[in-house]
């Protein structure tokens, strides 16, 4: 299942809860008889009813008519799926080996690290705007805007101590994330929470594609272009702190409550690897697309 947050176009300020049914159709969830506030509402909900709930919504779109609740996705503005996260995202640093290497190319300062223990940070969200919405520039700020795409978890369940073999019954879905870094800040700081934290650097959607619909542990080729050349291009397999790992450890001391998002490390490709670093500069559009969830497009504006 596909679920998104969407604004009605003839009410822009109206967040509703919903299902991408198909290409081009949008499920109502509302009309469905199922009311949330928010994807974070959702989600608690799930939590507390140990997937009964999205097994009930399965079961009511497969078998009862839905005519009703159909909504032509033109007609929507598809926002983050989860605009207003309960906490700080909790992301990865170094986690694809080749990335690693490209970014202690460009300040083995700021990006010192290894395989032998990860590198956990966290990104303040005040709000994650979704696709199509604009990248802002920061010019006053930062001269060397950076993209990063990566797969994003959402923890479904509450996960305090769990082992590496139950982690995959805490993930509610994924996500497709652009981990927006503003260099300078990142390297000037000597650590990262600033130049990973200004507003609309997390970018997320198009949906959050619920758990049971892939494979674990997830195998999905993961991309990003920038006004259509290929920056990044591996596959999500190629993690060196894999997602049993990283939810195990976390939750070792640290409760991870239903809601919580695990950005998971981006591929090389990213500007700062380059030879010559070509940042993001006003009218540039970014593609994230992750294989099985879809592609985040944002443009970036001044």
């Amino acid at each position: 299942m596909k679920l998104i947050t969407y604004a009605p176009k003839d009410a822009p300020t109206k967040e509703e809860v919903g299902i991408l049914y198909t290409d081009d159709t949008v499920l109502s969830l509302r009309k469905m008889g199922f009311a949330f506030s928010s994807m974070n509402e959702l989600i608690q909900c799930a939590a507390e009813r140990e997937d009964g709930f999205l097994q009930e919504i399965c079961a009511f779109q497969n078998n009862t008519p839905i005519k009703e609740a159909e909504i032509a996705l033109r007609d929507v503005t598809l926002l983050s799926p989860i605009p207003r996260p309960l906490q700080d995202v909790i992301c990865l640093g170094l986690n694809y080996e080749e990335h690693a290497k490209e970014a202690s190319g460009y300040s083995r300062d700021a990006f010192s690290g290894g395989k032998e223990a990860a590198v956990y940070f966290s990104k303040r969200v005040t709000f994650s705007q979704g696709d199509g919405a604009p990248i802002p520039l920061h010019a006053d700020l930062t001269d060397r805007l950076d993209y990063e795409a990566e797969l994003a978890l959402i923890i479904g369940r509450e996960a305090k101590n769990v082992s590496p073999d139950e982690v995959k019954n805490h993930i509610f879905g994924y996500t497709v994330l652009n981990d927006v870094s503003a260099r300078d800040l990142q390297t000037r700081h000597k650590q990262w929470l600033f130049g990973k934290s200004l507003d609309g650097f997390t970018p997320m959607g198009p949906c959050i594609v619920t758990a049971d619909e892939i494979a674990y542990p997830p195998a999905l080729s993961i991309s990003c272009t920038v006004n259509g050349e290929v920056r990044q291009r591996a596959n999500t397999n190629m993690l060196i702190h894999d997602i049993d790992e990283i939810v195990s450890e976390l939750s070792q001391g640290m409760t991870l409550q239903p809601g919580t998002i695990i950005a998971t490390g981006t591929p090389k490709g990213v500007a700062m690897g380059m030879q010559e670093p070509v940042f993001l500069k006003a009218g540039d559009v970014v593609a994230c697309t992750i294989e099985g969830i879809g592609t985040l497009t944002n443009p970036v504006q001044a």
